[in-house]
Formats: C-alpha cells, sequence, structure tokens
C-alpha cells in the first residue's frame, strides 16, 4: 500500500468519524424533542380528577424518543469501538441524560396509570360507605324543596 492510499484512508476515515457524530447528535436532538413538553405534563384543561389523569397519562410517553435513543446509542458504541470519537464525554453524557428523561417518564407515566385505575375504584367506595342516614337527608332535601315550591305556587296565586 502506498503512502497516497493510506492518507487518502485516513481522510476518509475522518469524514465517517464526522458524519458518525453527526448522526449521533441528530438522533439525540430527535429524542430530545419527542419527548413530551413541560406543558404538555404541567397544565390542563380537565373538569375532574380523572380527566386530569388521563391527559396527563397521555402526555407522559417518551414516543419516539426511545427509537432515536437507541440509533444514537448504534452509532456512538460503533464509533467508540472504531475509536472513531477524539472526544465523546459530551456524547456519552448527553446519552445518559436522556436515558434518565426517559426512565423518568415512563416511572411516572406508570404512576399515573395506577392512579387512573384507582380513583374511580375509590369513589365508589366512598360513595357506598356513607352513612344510611345519607337517604333520609336526601328524602328530607326533596321535601323542604317541595314545600318550598308550594309556598311559592301560593304566593303567586295569592296575587
Amino acid at each position: 500500500m502506498s503512502q497516497a492510499t493510506f492518507g487518502d484512508d485516513e481522510e476518509l476515515f475522518g469524514e465517517a468519524a464526522n458524519e458518525m457524530r453527526e448522526d449521533v447528535e441528530a438522533s439525540l436532538e430527535e429524542a430530545w424533542d419527542a419527548l413530551p413538553s413541560a406543558d404538555d405534563v404541567w397544565e390542563t384543561d380537565a373538569d375532574n380528577v380523572l380527566g386530569v389523569l388521563n391527559g396527563l397519562n397521555s402526555a407522559l410517553n417518551a414516543g419516539d424518543a426511545e427509537d432515536h435513543l437507541r440509533d444514537a446509542k448504534k452509532w456512538f458504541t460503533m464509533g467508540q469501538r472504531a475509536d472513531a470519537f477524539e472526544d465523546a464525554d459530551d456524547l456519552e453524557e448527553e446519552i445518559g441524560d436522556l436515558e434518565e428523561a426517559i426512565e423518568d417518564i415512563s416511572d411516572a407515566g406508570e404512576q399515573v396509570g395506577e392512579l387512573t385505575s384507582t380513583i374511580p375504584a375509590l369513589r365508589g367506595t366512598l360513595e357506598d360507605a356513607g352513612p344510611a342516614e345519607d337517604e333520609d337527608d336526601d328524602e328530607e332535601e326533596e321535601e323542604a324543596e317541595s314545600e318550598a315550591d308550594e309556598d311559592d305556587a301560593d304566593e303567586e296565586d295569592e296575587e
């Protein structure tokens, strides 16, 4: 192999290394972009707790972020094994941060999912656990409302 060919190989390897780093960075950026926004998990327009939980559960979806992270890790691992990166600490740190964010989102989604199934059952339990006199109270309220309606009707007749 001549010296000129070896020089070309080094240049090609350098280009490949740069492209590999760009691929890792692009995959990381796409992964970050695929995560839900902070506003998506913070803001709600639901009317009740179950609506809030369902909305939050939908928002806590890492989406395609996991696939993009996998691509980034694949190219990063290949680049490391080929010793293609001069300094890959920043990429390794960002991959770790992204993994942690996805794990946090997944954990939160599981917790919200548990609450989503627990809250309706808890509501039913609390409704069933009310004292028997609640029924008497309801009847008394209905009688009082009925009497008030009759009084209003009597007043209108007198006029």
